[in-house]
């Protein structure tokens, strides 16, 4: 996931998505403590793409205040 894919949804579709990732992220945090977690590197990808979806949501609403 890259952001200018991110800039082309709604912030209704963003927040969906920032939804589910705060999930997946739960879920790997959970399976690591439980030693569960196969890929590890996914959990670095989970909290960067959830960085990216807030960035790209403080920009929209930012233009929005304009």
């Amino acid at each position: 996931m890259n952001a200018s894919e991110l800039r082309d949804k709604t912030p209704d579709q963003l927040r969906e998505e920032l939804t589910n990732l705060k999930k997946e992220a739960f879920n790997l945090r959970f399976q690591q403590a439980t030693g569960a977690l196969e890929n590890t590197a996914r959990m670095r990808q989970v909290r960067r793409d959830a960085a990216r979806v807030k960035t790209v949501l403080n920009e929209k609403a930012q233009q929005a205040a304009e």
